[in-house]
């Protein structure tokens, strides 16, 4: 089926949606705790997927007590996770032949990011992505992060795109959250957290991979 809309510009989450990054950063969050001697649940790491920086502050606080060091957890998971992604090769399969089709297409692409611009560059460098987006939005270019509708509407405001013409790909149920607030045309792509009937109401479509989302552009475009 086709989407409500022929889509005009598509805005990309990031992490667990274009690069299978979430694992990584688990591990090396569980790691950065450990060292720390602490013990970083699944729920709590799962609670963290989507989050700004403050809200995951907060979130960390609320589970390991005010007094926790949570600049140094941040701090000691960076090094853990640049260390297990060294040599990876982490994109997620269909974003190179997905980014393809929008250039055939002509169509113009965001991506929209709780994470820092400095991750955005390493990730999309790491596997030769340069030049391949128009716009991003990321860590301190919006007031508000996911779940409110901020990240998704900068992204669309930088590639001048009414945001209802926007098609939003997201993986975690607070990017969802953003992308249908913001009047988006949200299809998931499920990774660690798996659709729910929230998310089966917010989301235009749920597909499995970045595949079938690509082929749902060709289809509402004919292409």
């Amino acid at each position: 089926m086709p989407l409500p809309r022929p889509p005009r510009a598509v805005i990309f989450d990031m992490d667990g949606l274009l690069f299978d990054t979430e694992v990584l950063y688990r591990d090396a969050l569980s790691a950065a705790a450990r060292d720390m001697g602490a013990h970083m649940p699944e729920p709590v790491f799962h609670s963290l997927i989507g989050l700004p920086g403050e809200s995951s502050r907060r979130l960390l606080l609320d589970h390991f007590g005010e007094n926790f060091d949570v600049d140094g957890l941040w701090d000691a998971s960076a090094e853990h996770f640049h260390t297990l992604a060294r040599g990876q090769d982490f994109l997620k399969a269909g974003v190179r032949e997905f980014l393809d089709l929008l250039d055939a297409l002509a169509l113009p692409r965001a991506i929209a990011t709780s994470s820092r611009h400095e991750d955005v560059t390493f990730n999309l460098g790491r596997h030769g992505l340069e030049g391949r987006f128009h716009a991003v939005a990321a860590r301190g270019d919006y007031p508000r992060g996911k779940p409110h509708p901020d990240p998704f509407l900068v992204a669309a405001g930088r590639l001048e795109v009414d945001p209802a013409d926007c098609l939003a790909l997201e993986d975690s149920h607070n990017g969802v959250r953003s992308a249908a607030s913001a009047g988006m045309m949200t299809v998931m792509v499920p990774d660690l957290l798996a659709a729910t009937d929230e998310m089966d109401a917010l989301c235009a479509r749920i597909v499995d991979d970045l595949h079938a989302a690509a082929d749902l552009v060709r289809f509402s475009l004919g292409a």
